[in-house]
């Protein structure tokens, strides 16, 4: 057997029989539209944060009606905001699980946006901006530059 052959079995079995180039990081740049999203889907997070982190304070400090439901509140809406910065976190590592949970927190987020709009007021402001960041994180998330850059594709049979 010559040195050659050796070396491919030895790469064959350090790598369970796959080709080495799958199991690397994807190569070349990221896209603009994973990046794009990845950003998006961080800035969901970051406010869903603030918004937890507000609701913390004002049950802490500020005279709410029932201190125990503000702070529950503000737990939750923290633990939710967990969920799309991880999913942004993954995207801009070009993760493939990332996509999920990225798409998830979209679909999500236009039921609230939907009942933003019905609250009137200065929640139509947020309706509008938060149903228009989940409408084109998802398109981002759905176009086939980013879902061949997470390493997505058509299976082959």
């Amino acid at each position: 057997m010559s040195s050659k052959q050796s070396s491919s079995k030895t790469a064959r079995k350090s790598t369970g029989g796959a080709p080495a180039a799958a199991s690397a990081e994807p190569a070349g740049p990221r896209p603009t539209r994973l990046s794009a999203a990845a950003a998006l889907n961080g800035l969901e997070g970051v406010v869903l944060a603030g918004w937890g982190i507000y609701l913390l304070v004002m049950g802490l400090l500020g005279r709410p009606d029932s201190p125990q439901q503000a702070e529950t509140g503000g737990l939750t809406v923290l633990a939710l905001a967990a969920l799309p910065l991880l999913a942004a976190r993954g995207l801009w590592l070009r993760r493939r699980w990332s996509r999920g949970p990225a798409l998830a927190t979209q679909i999500m987020a236009l039921p609230v946006a939907w009942m933003f709009f019905n609250g009137g007021g200065a929640l139509i402001a947020a309706a509008v901006a938060l149903a228009l960041v989940a409408v084109a994180t998802l398109a981002l998330l759905v176009n086939p530059t980013a879902t061949e850059a997470l390493g997505i594709g058509p299976r082959e049979s």
